[in-house]
């Protein structure tokens, strides 16, 4: 597949915004100049349901893809000779055979973490899926996000903890912002919103870049 990059978006339980990064990276990727495409793998079909709500046309394509690990490698193929860079949201399971194929197929796994107890529990399972797959595929790189992050003490603390993963932080996060909620009930990016929605903007200008960046590494 040509030089496009494939970057998985996991989770292990749904609640961690998977989805809303997906499409909001997507946006950002486009923004910094690149083509993007997101790849819905999961049963739920949020970001199939979210590009079909669009009243105004994404700048991105949003496809559903199903099938086995060879089955979802051919259909990437038409998808990437179009996308520098395709974005996979992945069903909110460490089972599913969609999440087995996508970390067999990616080169940047990237985990939302939502800074709450339950969150960091679930994650580690996550991660330890991950690391398997990066210790089978020494190019795979996999991330931590931290995600609907809320300027609290707990918060705070809970981010704190993340230094304790095996996986670095992203060098990048996504706060808990209306208009992320906003931009998915209208179908859109946060740059879609205007200037109301500057702050998510600059947040997810933020986070394209530092994918970018582990993609170059």
């Amino acid at each position: 597949m040509r030089d496009t990059k494939i970057v998985a978006v996991l989770s292990q339980k749904g609640g961690a915004g998977k989805t809303t990064v997906a499409m909001q990276l997507a946006a950002g990727l486009v923004l910094q100049g690149y083509q993007a495409a997101v790849v819905d793998l999961d049963p739920q079909e949020s970001a199939a349901r979210w590009g079909e709500s669009a009243v105004d046309p994404l700048p991105f394509a949003v496809l559903r893809v199903r099938g086995d690990r060879s089955e979802i490698e051919r259909q990437l193929h038409p998808i990437a000779l179009r996308a520098d860079v395709i974005v996979l949201d992945c069903p909110p399971s460490i089972d599913h055979p969609h999440t087995h194929a996508a970390l067999e197929l990616c080169d940047l796994a990237l985990i939302p973490v939502v800074p709450s107890p339950t969150d960091l529990w679930s994650t580690r399972g996550m991660e330890a899926l991950v690391l398997r797959h990066m210790r089978e595929r020494p190019r795979l790189r996999g991330v931590l996000l931290p995600n609907r992050v809320m300027r609290t003490a707990l918060a705070g603390d809970v981010l704190k903890v993340l230094g304790d993963f095996t996986l670095p932080v992203l060098n990048a996060s996504l706060s808990q912002r209306s208009a992320f909620a906003e931009s998915a009930v209208r179908g859109a990016s946060v740059y879609g919103l205007g200037r109301a929605a500057a702050a998510a903007q600059a947040e997810v200008d933020k986070l394209a870049l530092a994918v970018l960046d582990e993609l170059d590494e």
